[in-house]
């Protein structure tokens, strides 16, 4: 049997918590039901398709990772209790013998603490009865259009049968609006994933640190990553991982990793695993050949001085935009002193020409999705930081060849990134295993070597 969905940081019961979670939202909401699939397959080529992950919206309410599946939340109507319905694939031993084992509706119904189960292919019929006489539809319109126009046809068939009293939805809600809210803040499970998560991926770059020499590939240092990423239990990397030497590292989304790496460069990873549905989002940078040129020193530690600052702004009451803030800051005043940029520090800010090596912002919420759910502001307002928010804290400065640039910064591309759990008194570094001092990166490198 495949227990796999276990292993998430979506605990059957932490999934039946979430569900009522929802259904409370619903029931403020006006009541309904609601509709959530699963992530088609997606064909690679004729005849094979890509690894199979499940929708993050349906795994987290359900910890089922099956495709072919859909997720029907009805709030009751008078007496009726709320129910939570699962349309899945039915068993099959043929197919089993083939593709591997299938819980079927029975099975699934009670592994996963479900209500009702029903074969995927009653959806069709059911959907208009599920409909019929809900006052509030909760459904992504706009994310797929094969689904846009089965729900039309469902609504459409209930408003068919009006005449026999049946009424169709009056209203549509997006139900993800409510999930995101909801996936902002971390369970004790999600958490507890996502710093096992985190200490597969901080064992990985170190073993790339380790690696590294001057004439290998990016690819052979990428192959290291995801051998520690499988051995050590995650499904897949959370995002295909940017192995950057050199100029490469000032392409901020490389994924080439096919350039052979020289003595001198600097190797920007940015990489992570992800397990159990949850991900993990590292960046080190460090000298192939073990040792920071002094350029290179500056302008990495002109980097690490603005992620310290930016996790010291990490705490309760502080929003969103307070960690990018101080990383700007120092990241600024840095530029000037090394005459990256002319002027002062707040006119550098001011004038935003720190965009010409600072393009980015420091921070991205992260858990199911490396980029996740949530809202960064709440109207004109950047959203507050509470705890249970995990967010990566990953300044960066990125500087091409240009006549007014010293030429001895010409192609460094430095960027930091840890993951920061927002805790009650400030938060919680969970990646910072990793090296990132020079005298700690070098000596694990120097150590590599034999010395």
């Amino acid at each position: 049997m495949d227990t796999s969905s276990s292993r998430m940081g979506n605990s059957f019961e932490a999934c039946r918590q979430r569900r009522l979670a929802l259904i409370d939202r619903m029931t403020r909401g006006g009541g309904g039901v609601a509709l959530v699939p699963t992530s088609p397959e997606q064909a690679r080529n004729r005849d094979t398709h890509y690894p199979y992950r499940a929708d993050s919206y349906f795994q987290y309410l359900t910890g089922f990772t099956e495709p072919e599946a859909v997720l029907v939340i009805v709030v009751g109507r008078g007496d009726t209790s709320p129910q939570a319905i699962l349309f899945c694939r039915e068993k099959n031993l043929e197919r089993e013998i083939w593709d591997g084992f299938r819980h079927g509706p029975d099975g699934a119904r009670e592994m996963f603490g479900l209500d009702a189960a029903h074969a995927i292919g009653e959806l069709e019929g059911k959907l208009p009865e599920l409909l019929a006489d809900q006052p509030v539809l909760w459904f992504s319109i706009g994310h797929d259009a094969g689904w846009d126009q089965r729900i039309a046809a469902a609504l459409n068939k209930v408003r068919g049968e009006s005449r026999t009293g049946k009424r169709a939805p009056s209203a549509i809600r997006d139900v993800r609006a409510e999930l995101d809210a909801m996936r902002l803040v971390k369970d004790a499970t999600e958490l507890a994933t996502m710093r096992r998560a985190a200490d597969i991926s901080t064992a990985a770059h170190m073993r790339a640190m380790r690696f590294v020499a001057p004439g290998r590939f990016e690819y052979e240092v990428e192959a290291e990553l995801l051998h520690e990423f499988r051995r050590q239990g995650c499904e897949y990397p959370a995002y295909t991982s940017i192995v950057a030497g050199g100029a490469n590292a000032c392409v901020l989304h490389y994924v080439g990793n096919d350039q052979i790496l020289r003595d001198g460069d600097l190797l920007l990873i940015d990489a992570g695993g992800e397990l159990g549905g949850y991900a993990s989002d590292i960046t080190r940078c460090f000298p192939v050949n073990g040792r920071f040129s002094g350029p290179q020193a500056d302008i990495y530690d002109m980097v690490l001085d603005a992620q310290a600052a930016a996790i010291a702004a990490v705490r309760p009451g502080a929003t969103f935009a307070d960690p990018h803030e101080a990383a700007l800051k120092v990241l600024a005043q840095g530029m000037v002193d090394l005459k990256l940029l002319p002027g002062s520090r707040d006119a550098v800010i001011e004038s935003e020409s720190y965009k010409r090596f600072y393009m980015h912002r420091t921070s991205h919420w992260l858990g199911k999705d490396v980029h996740d759910a949530g809202e960064y502001k709440e109207g004109e307002h950047w959203a507050p930081l509470v705890p249970g928010m995990v967010l990566t804290i990953e300044p960066g400065c990125y500087i091409r060849p240009a006549e007014d640039v010293p030429e001895a910064f010409w192609n460094i591309g430095v960027r930091i990134e840890d993951d920061a759990v927002v805790t009650a008194g400030g938060c919680e570094i969970i990646t910072v295993a990793a090296p990132k001092k020079i005298a700690d990166i070098e000596a694990l490198m120097r150590d590599a070597r034999g010395g």
